[in-house]
């Protein structure tokens, strides 16, 4: 008995220990946080040096909005989750303060974390590079190396620095995807495909183990016209000839070779960039023009967030105008009800515009869309509140993004006018319904499906049988009608015959440019000649307020938000937050799509939806970077 109080007693007292380390971590945890909110609420604004450069250094992919909503980032990104991203207004707006910011000498392009994004949004912050370098100011890029989303920027600059022992690694636009048709056959899984739209090619990796003669066609044209644009657009800020960049990849194994391997000195001496120098020497050079830090012993600079934060501030304070023109984010793909930020919802992006229809200050909207579709209805929930805004006097003019395809398409087509960048990728006038059936894989493992029903179509949507000639017939049905309806729509917003528009749908996607060319789009610009077009139509003068119209974040959120760049540093500082490896990065266009499949909830199970996500690099990191 007395052995037995010993071990009792022995387990007792681990017990306790355990239990005591146990309140001193939740008690320091708490201290932590507790430090966090202190910081957080007495976070002071900015200052802007009197004489500095400011850093522009964008974290992961270029977004129109950030996806999920600020509590789920704040706790995903503190646990190393999603890829981190940039709001592209973010970036425009800094560049655009700046350039009048008699404090603000230059800027410094720091591109090593940017990821692949969208040719058309790299496209816009060109061209506010290019107006602050019109303004008569520096505009500098400092790198280890360069990719070729990366590279875009870069050549922006009046100046491109690589490190002596770095690269710019361009190999032009591709596109490739997965097809599951053999592993399905293998499974036993009956994928049954309907769909209208001779190029609506979603569906086809279901169905098909390559890539269809149409889509090939399709593909092949608005890849040229991105690959075209961006070589236009870099070889003519670069002072370059026109087939520079083409020679440049097409000669890359043998230019490389003669170099011995020397991959920046081959980009120096085919004019990529300007000089071969390290960071800390750039760094240097800058200490004369702007001043030294004395505390980093760098050149003067401000982070583009800190700017932001000082400028903002400022703005906050003056009188706002009486009159706004609204901007509503549509991006990311469409689904039914409501949805996070970096999602469409039916209902919540639908709100958004209907907020605005009832707002008396503003007197103008624009629509800034950047999706490849999703739920049909969802899509025309949200067309009819732009229907509705234009009834109540209001006009509404998109403004297309990275692309506006399908769905994306769809919820434009009722606007005033629609602006597009000549590499933005639209139209995919077309309309698909996937029903799955895994009766031959249950046979397989020996299991059989029997029984009865009240009625010819009882039973007959079972995923466990296979689907009958009558219910073939209704979805058959059902896409035709909903393709029809797509296409009036199109017809009924862009003034054209219901014929017309099927000429040129049939689920075909088309670059801006070539979309312009056919009637899909009005204009090619970016947001602000939207902005400056939707104005004018409401007139407005130049007395009115850009305001983008969001969901209001609570008090939590708004800590969270404010705690969450505090936490992120302390993380990565403590070695608890692991840098996203290529893998991740490389299965990151994969789990994307798997992740929208399986959220895909139209109620009646049509999608007018676009895989025609922007081509990227599989690997964007080169080996030895």
């Amino acid at each position: 008995m007395s052995g037995e109080s010993a071990l009792t007693g022995f387990f007792g007292l681990v017990w306790r220990i355990l239990e005591g380390i146990r309140k001193v971590l939740h008690l320091v945890l708490l201290l932590v946080i507790f430090g966090f909110i202190l910081a957080a609420l007495h976070t002071s604004i900015p200052t802007v040096p009197r004489s500095a450069a400011l850093v522009i250094a964008p974290e992961g992919e270029l977004v129109e909005e950030l996806s999920s909503d600020p509590v789920r980032r704040a706790f995903g990104e503190a646990s190393g989750g999603p890829a981190p991203e940039t709001l592209l207004r973010d970036v425009i707006d800094a560049i655009q303060a700046a350039k009048t910011d008699s404090r603000i000498k230059l800027i410094v392009l720091d591109l090593g974390n940017l990821s692949v994004s969208g040719l058309s949004k790299l496209q816009e912050i060109g061209a506010a590079i290019r107006e602050f370098r019109a303004a008569g100011k520096r505009v500098v890029a400092a790198a280890d190396s360069l990719d070729q989303t990366q590279y875009y920027l870069a050549s922006q600059a009046g100046e491109v620095y690589l490190d002596p022992l770095g690269l710019v690694y361009i190999d032009g636009f591709s596109y490739y995807r997965m097809f599951f048709k053999d592993a399905i056959d293998k499974l036993g899984v009956d994928v049954n495909v309907f769909r209208a739209g001779t190029f609506k090619s979603y569906t086809d990796q279901f169905s098909r183990s390559d890539m269809a003669p149409s889509e090939r066609e399709e593909s092949s044209v608005w890849l040229d016209a991105l690959w075209s644009a961006y070589s236009q657009d870099v070889t003519r800020a670069r002072s370059l000839p026109a087939t520079a960049l083409k020679d440049y990849v097409a000669d890359q194994p043998a230019a490389l070779a003669a170099v011995n391997g020397d991959a920046a000195k081959l980009a120096l001496q085919r004019g990529l960039v300007t000089a071969l120098k390290s960071r800390r020497q750039l760094a240097d050079e800058l200490k004369g023009l702007v001043g030294e830090d004395e505390d980093t012993h760098s050149f003067n600079s401000i982070s583009m967030s800190q700017y932001l934060a000082a400028i903002r501030a400022k703005h906050v304070l003056q009188a706002k105008p009486d009159s706004k023109v609204g901007i509503v984010v549509a991006a990311g793909e469409i689904f039914d009800g409501h949805q996070p930020p970096g999602a469409i919802g039916g209902e919540s992006t639908a709100d958004l515009l209907r907020q605005a229809r009832y707002d008396t200050a503003v007197k103008a909207v624009i629509l800034r869309v950047d999706s490849p579709g999703g739920s049909m209805f969802a899509s025309e929930q949200i067309l009819r509140e732009v229907q509705a805004l234009r009834k109540a006097g209001k006009p509404v003019i998109v403004s297309m993004s990275t692309y506006a395809a399908s769905g994306g398409y769809y919820i434009s087509a009722a606007a005033n006018q629609i602006y597009a960048s000549p590499t933005t990728l639209t139209g995919s006038i077309g309309v698909f319904s996937v029903v799955p059936t895994f009766q031959r894989t249950l046979d397989k493992l020996g299991v059989k499906v029997d029984g009865i029903g009240t009625t010819p179509l009882a039973g007959e949507m079972r995923i466990d049988r296979p689907l009958s000639a009558a219910v073939r017939q209704i979805l058959q049905s059902s896409v035709d009608h909903a393709y029809a309806e797509f296409l009036r729509r199109v017809g009924e917003g862009r003034k054209k015959t219901v014929e017309d528009v099927d000429k040129i749908a049939q689920g075909r996607v088309w670059a801006g440019i070539d979309a312009q060319r056919i009637g899909l789009v009005d204009h090619l610009g970016g947001l602000k000649d939207a902005t400056d077009a939707v104005a004018r139509l409401a007139g407005l003068g130049s007395d009115y307020q850009v305001q983008y119209i969001e969901p209001e974040l609570n008090l939590r959120e708004q800590l969270l938000m404010q705690l969450r760049s505090e936490a992120l540093s302390l993380g990565r500082m403590a070695g608890l937050i692991a840098p996203r490896s290529d893998l991740d990065r490389a299965l990151d266009p994969l789990l994307e799509q798997a992740r929208a499949i399986a959220k895909l909830n139209d109620p009646r199970g049509l999608y007018a939806y676009c895989w025609c996500l922007e081509p990227r690099s599989p690997l964007k990191r080169i080996a030895g970077r």
